[in-house]
């Protein structure tokens, strides 16, 4: 029942509208992994700014396997980019930290200086940094508070990853960024391995409230539940004057 043609139109006008507000003129940056979410983003805000208003970043830390992937997404849609490797200052800092940090941190680490380092090229070039979260990862937190889940607009935070990838197939993307499967780029397994369950799973029941493993079921739950500060504004103390 998913109409990918209206949405992504919708969408479009959306990012259009977005600039015309917040940034007329401006550019979009997009950090490009070589995946399917910063790959949409990018072809969404191609197709609403047109291909001079859109930069790519592609951020490896040391070398990344699937570089080509991200390389091949600049080249598909005819967009500038800059690559910048974070891995100096993930190192820079973890030195100069005096404790070891606990291993969330180290991983969250990284996807935190991408963000700055995209903020950095907005401010440099006169953009508006584009968040690439889909509604399926909001959903369980698979974020990083600050990292990917930071932005100045959202095309895809209330889209499903399968939502995402028929937009994808509609802005005529190839099929090995939207069918790309995502890994976690540390244990080496998948994000579906991580998770405990299937992305096809979770969407259908945040659509249509079914599924059919209970302890699926519990976990998706329990998740959604401790991630949803993620997603909401910081508290902020009221003074009663």
């Amino acid at each position: 029942m998913f109409d990918a043609e209206r949405v992504k139109n919708e969408c479009v006008r959306w990012i259009r509208g977005f600039f015309e507000e917040n940034g007329k003129g401006c550019n979009a940056v997009v950090g490009i992994s070589g995946g399917k979410d910063s790959s949409v983003v990018a072809a969404l805000c191609a197709e609403a700014l047109g291909v001079d208003r859109v930069i790519g970043v592609l951020m490896p830390c040391g070398e990344q396997s699937d570089i080509d992937m991200a390389k091949l997404l600049v080249s598909h849609l005819g967009i500038r980019h800059h690559i910048v490797n974070i891995k100096d200052a993930v190192d820079g800092l973890t030195a100069a930290l005096p404790f070891e940090m606990s291993r969330q941190s180290a991983v969250n680490l990284p996807a935190r200086i991408r963000m700055s380092t995209l903020y950095a090229v907005a401010q440099s070039h006169n953009g508006r940094v584009a968040n690439t979260c889909n509604l399926s990862e909001d959903w369980v937190g698979y974020s990083t508070r600050y990292g990917d889940a930071a932005g100045d607009f959202s095309p895809c935070s209330h889209l499903t990853v399968h939502e995402v990838k028929e937009i994808g197939r509609c802005l005529g993307l190839p099929a090995a960024l939207v069918d790309k499967t995502p890994i976690d780029g540390l244990s080496g397994k998948t994000d579906e391995e991580n998770l405990g369950f299937t992305y096809a799973e979770l969407d259908r029941y945040i659509r249509e409230g079914v599924i059919d493993d209970p302890a699926k079921k519990e976990r998706i739950d329990t998740l959604h539940r401790n991630n949803l500060f993620k997603l909401q504004l910081m508290p902020s103390f009221e003074p009663d004057f």
